[in-house]
């Protein structure tokens, strides 16, 4: 639930798809963080303005470039400083959380961080988009995926300790198996721990494979495979909402998303150029 008094604004909330996740987003104006902690795990993004962070006796400056990050248990502070005003996003990761992403990139146990602050440009808008699909309505699929390659990234470049994440591998028969997965079951809800446990690879590794090979994600190459079954669909006449379901996608409005977005046209309008009319529902 949204709190808001006359100088700032916060929402916390659960994701329930997610368990042991936490989200929270903030626009503050006046507020002050005394020494506290989390037994969380925590990542917070600023979107605009900033503010002043202590943690291991350092102060440092929290702006749009840059992503704080404190160990469970760290010890930290804020407050405005300068700054009149401070736009933040961030994810705070219990134990389940912790465990599903070891496990989703391949690692034994969470790496200890022994910088709260750092600086990388790609990182700080995976975050920044990663949080708002959890603020939407994306399939479970695309937050997963997004997920694991941002936390992953994160824990490759800056984590300490612990094992290393495995490489990705270039291997064409395994690209191969995952894609025919794709083309027989592009109509259930996949996951990536149904693509990626069969080849025996992480969620990472599985991510990492699709990039290298195609340059897309395992989300995006599965999307593309459905939206050529939804245009084979609607080829022979089926009604839009119908087709969503029949093609994998969540609903009517998620087909009709991915196909502006892909081919600049509506589902009806590909529908109607190709000279059909749709049939009628069935009851």
């Amino acid at each position: 639930m949204p709190r808001r008094d006359p100088h700032n604004a916060t929402r916390f909330w659960v994701d329930r798809a997610f368990p042991g996740l936490s989200l929270m987003s903030a626009e503050l104006t006046t507020h002050e963080f005394p020494q506290h902690v989390h037994e969380a795990f925590v990542v917070a993004v600023t979107e605009h303005g900033g503010s002043v962070v202590k943690s291991r006796g350092l102060i440092e400056q929290a702006r749009h470039e840059t992503l704080l990050v404190f160990n469970p248990g760290e010890p930290h502070a804020g407050w405005m400083g300068r700054s009149n005003f401070w736009k933040y996003r961030s994810f705070y990761l219990a134990r389940p959380a912790i465990d599903r992403l070891a496990r989703g990139v391949g690692v034994a146990h969470l790496p200890y961080f022994t910088r709260n602050l750092f600086t990388d440009p790609d990182l700080i808008e995976d975050f920044l988009d990663l949080h708002a699909v959890c603020d939407g309505s994306a399939q479970q699929s695309e937050r997963d995926e997004m997920m694991v390659t941002a936390f992953g990234k994160l824990f490759d470049r800056h984590g300490s300790g612990g094992s290393r994440i495995a490489r990705p591998p270039a291997d064409r028969e395994l690209l191969r198996r995952a894609t025919e997965t794709m083309h027989q079951r592009f109509a259930e809800p996949l996951s990536l721990e149904e693509l990626a446990s069969p080849l025996r690879l992480t969620n990472f590794q599985l991510i990492g494979l699709f990039k290298r090979s195609m340059g897309l994600t395992p989300h995006a190459y599965l999307t593309q495979v459905r939206l050529n079954a939804a245009c084979r669909l609607l080829k022979r006449a089926w009604p839009p909402a119908e087709t969503a379901v029949a093609s994998g996608f969540y609903d009517q409005s998620a087909m009709c998303k991915h196909f502006k977005r892909c081919y600049a046209i509506t589902p009806l309008q590909f529908a109607r150029a190709n000279c059909v009319a749709p049939r009628p529902m069935s009851h």
